[in-house]
């Protein structure tokens, strides 16, 4: 199985070589990576990067994926020109370096990608997808933004704040079994407290033998036995956006 690091093992032995289809832009304070599928579109997906930044090129594969299923994508730099975290670096000192950079911290970025999006792009209808920093950030948008109509938390979820478990707009959270940086009895807590408080739809899927990063990480060559579920979590992502938007 990949990425076994701790306490974030987004990148260890599965950094994609891709390149991108879309382009860079400015959009207000912040630089992004928008892509746009072959036809026209009024629905747009704001693509969540991880810890390692907005420009790690897996993340821009998924960004290139919606675009070709119909979907304007936009992966903003939510660190704000502030340096993304490198695998090189000494995971005793992520906490200092988090410290900036909190996934429930952005609203102003995500305004200003909403009115981007609105009124450059035409989007009417608009969700979120994000992995791991960016799949807690996309359990926070889901909180607070009911104009956002669908949300995809890969390997994520909001834990420092008590009002969790209200969504305001549909959410599919997707974890990984053997996922160190998120045990399983979290994940239960947050079925259970959904069950009980939440009124839009959401659904958990957990994916039995992958670890953290096994959706948008990991290199479909390196372990077939891999490679189903990997196609099965991007699907179940896919599905989950068109059903909503």
């Amino acid at each position: 199985m990949a990425n076994e690091a701790n306490p974030c093992p987004c990148d260890i032995g599965d950094r994609s070589d891709y390149g991108g289809l879309g382009q860079e832009v400015q959009i207000d304070h912040i630089k992004a990576y928008v892509v746009k599928p072959s036809a026209p579109s009024d629905k747009a997906v704001i693509v969540i990067h991880d810890i390692f930044g907005w420009e790690l090129p897996n993340t821009r594969y998924m960004a290139d994926m919606l675009a070709a299923n119909g979907y304007i994508a936009v992966c903003p730099d939510f660190f704000v020109g502030k340096e993304a975290w490198s695998p090189t670096k000494d995971w005793a000192e992520f906490q200092e370096w988090l410290e900036d950079k909190k996934p429930t911290n952005i609203n102003k970025e995500v305004d200003a990608v909403l009115k981007f999006l609105k009124e450059q792009c035409g989007s009417k209808r608009i969700g979120t997808v994000g992995f791991c920093w960016g799949g807690v950030a996309t359990h926070y948008l889901a909180l607070l933004y009911p104009e956002i109509k669908a949300g995809v938390s890969v390997y994520g979820m909001v834990r420092e704040r008590e009002d969790k478990y209200e969504l305001k707009s549909p959410t599919l959270f997707i974890f990984a079994e053997n996922d160190q940086v998120i045990p399983l009895d979290q994940v239960s807590a947050l079925e259970a407290n959904l069950k009980e408080k939440c009124t839009v739809a959401f659904q958990l899927k957990i994916f039995p033998g992958q670890t953290h990063g096994f959706v948008h990480r990991k290199r479909e060559d390196i372990d077939p036995a891999d490679k189903p579920q990997i196609l099965e979590a991007r699907t179940d992502m896919l599905s989950w956006l068109n059903k909503h938007m």
